[in-house]
């Protein structure tokens, strides 16, 4: 009989504990299984302003080659455009710091903008710094940091 309440108090603990284990293990995988999600337009534009006699927005920059750079010009990854001027990066946090990311590392359009409207310079390259748009978490463990750009321009 004593043994069978000894089990009750050790099985009665377990169930205490298991919850906690399981929120403390969620804060350590939490770091460890996320995301850094940099997306956005790039548009056919020096600084996408509207067009004030038509009123049209300025058309989107398709096929174009968009290069995450840091440090001096080192490329940490690249994509291109899609033909809605679409461009999304996945990176992984443990490989790059959020915080140098956000101070030392910008986004590079190699492609010159006179290939999506011819009068507009053929030399200089867009650039945007990166500006934190908020997290998502997915399904309760995943971590997503999501940035987007500040505003391209010419340097």
């Amino acid at each position: 009989m004593a043994s069978t309440k000894l089990f009750l108090i050790f099985l009665l603990a377990a169930l205490i504990a298991t919850p906690v284990a399981l929120a403390q293990l969620g804060g350590l995988l939490g770091g460890l299984l996320g995301l850094i999600h940099v997306d956005g337009v790039l548009y056919c534009s020096l600084n996408r302003k509207i067009d004030v006699i038509s009123g049209l927005n300025t058309p989107s920059f398709p096929n174009a080659s968009v290069q995450l750079q840091c440090g001096a010009g080192n490329v940490v990854s690249d994509t291109t455009t899609n033909g809605s001027g679409v461009f999304s990066f996945v990176l992984d946090p443990l490989q790059n710091i959020l915080s140098s990311l956000l101070s030392n590392c910008s986004l590079v359009v190699t492609t010159p903008l006179s290939t999506c409207n011819a009068s507009l310079p053929s030399v200089g390259l867009l650039q945007s710094h990166l500006q934190l748009a908020g997290n998502t978490v997915s399904g309760g463990l995943l971590h997503i940091v999501n940035l987007i750009p500040a505003g391209f321009q010419l340097p």
